[in-house]
């Protein structure tokens, strides 16, 4: 093995790609919603099932996975932290790799999020803390977990429902015209501010659409992705990060600001080896209008309560010094439930030049995640070129 990191460009990401449908798919389940997004991966890749020895997923069994898909993995990895487990996979997965233990991993992800088809129960344990403490005064659902932050965020920066307004408008803005997109019409902050409240401060709107989808990567050394036709197309991983605070959205050390955004992107960064100016786009994963405006502070990218400002002022559309979530996001292109693979593929698109809303120049995009409710973080460096 030549390779003697994960970080630094030793890694690469030579095979990415969704599932062929997406939105509503009430025939297909969650399995073979993994099945298609890794078959269209490997496709685009250059490889099949017999070059893979690594299999990483979130939800079902990573075995699961590599069974239904006839591979024989040397290397497992069945992280389940919420969303952002996909961030954790690609970081795990280039350490294994670098380190010797896979030479070809597979990441997968599927979910029936709007069909339920091949899906397990919904809600806590009730035997757990977040069943015995929290679920029982009504914190069960995403948006009714998310409420008591998302107002001591604005508490605290003195400012109102616009914010998050502000944030679908600008996120729908990239999905515009996009027919892959759950919510593609453009909309204004009053018409956002107008709709029925789902779970105070939120709108309908300010949630993450519902849906069905999928999407896999395909990592392997530098050296071999040289050697492949997708090759000339290949992500380079920079630098990684991950980290956690409590379970319970309740037990967070400061509901204004998470700390474990703060630790995974400072590790992130600093493991790549750039500063924030150095970074051309950012995918920030958006369940909740909220949660871009954490991204933005808690990263780094802007001062605390900077982020409202910045996005208004355009910073974060088209056009901007900073791209966001130029795909729409969870808010309007997709989100099964775990958003985080989605964001790592609208990445990869941005670098290689593939996207539906292309941004000019990108060389370096970081793409932070979020798990459950403010539970854990994973961030990403990724790169067109090797350093």
């Amino acid at each position: 093995m030549s390779t003697t990191s994960m970080h630094g460009g030793d890694i690469a990401i030579v095979g990415a790609s969704e599932t062929t449908g997406i939105g509503s798919l009430p025939d297909v389940s969650m399995l073979n919603l993994h099945a298609d997004a890794a078959r269209n991966a490997l496709a685009d890749a250059g490889l099949t099932t017999k070059d893979v020895d690594g299999v990483a997923t979130a939800g079902p069994l990573a075995m699961e996975v590599s069974h239904h898909l006839g591979i024989t993995p040397r290397w497992l990895d069945g992280t389940m932290v919420g969303g952002c487990s996909f961030m954790l996979h690609v970081r795990h997965a280039a350490a294994a790799i670098a380190a010797g233990a896979a030479d070809v991993v597979l990441v997968t992800h599927g979910e029936s999020g709007r069909s339920r088809v091949g899906m397990g129960g919904r809600g806590p344990n009730p035997s757990s803390p977040q069943g015995q403490f929290e679920a029982v005064y009504g914190a069960v659902t995403p948006y009714s977990t998310f409420t008591v932050p998302a107002l001591r965020f604005l508490h605290d920066r003195g400012l109102d429902r616009e914010a998050l307004a502000q944030v679908v408008v600008t996120q729908r803005e990239w999905a515009v015209g996009n027919p892959r997109a759950s919510r593609r019409t453009p909309t204004t902050v009053e018409a956002v501010l107008e709709q029925p409240p789902v779970a105070w401060p939120f709108s309908k709107d300010m949630c993450c659409v519902v849906t069905d989808g999928g999407g896999a990567l395909v990592l392997t050394s530098a050296e071999r992705a040289a050697d492949l036709p997708a090759g000339d197309r290949a992500v380079y991983l920079l630098g990684s990060g991950e980290s956690a605070e409590a379970p319970m959205v309740s037990q967070m050390a400061d509901p204004g600001s998470f700390r474990a955004f703060r630790l995974a992107s400072a590790e992130a960064l600093a493991t790549a080896g750039i500063a924030h100016a150095d970074v051309d786009h950012l995918m920030a994963y958006d369940a909740f209008a909220h949660l871009p405006l954490y991204m933005l502070e808690d990263i780094g990218f802007v001062g605390r309560g900077e982020s409202r400002d910045f996005i208004a002022e355009g910073h974060t559309g088209k056009g901007g010094r900073l791209p966001m979530n130029t795909n729409g996001g969870g808010l309007s292109y997709t989100h099964t439930g775990m958003y985080g693979m989605f964001a790592i593929q609208e990445a990869v698109r941005q670098l290689r030049g593939e996207a539906f809303a292309q941004v000019p120049g990108v060389r370096t995009s970081f793409v932070q995640g979020v798990g459950m409710f403010f539970a854990a973080a994973g961030s990403l460096v990724l790169s067109n070129s090797r350093p």
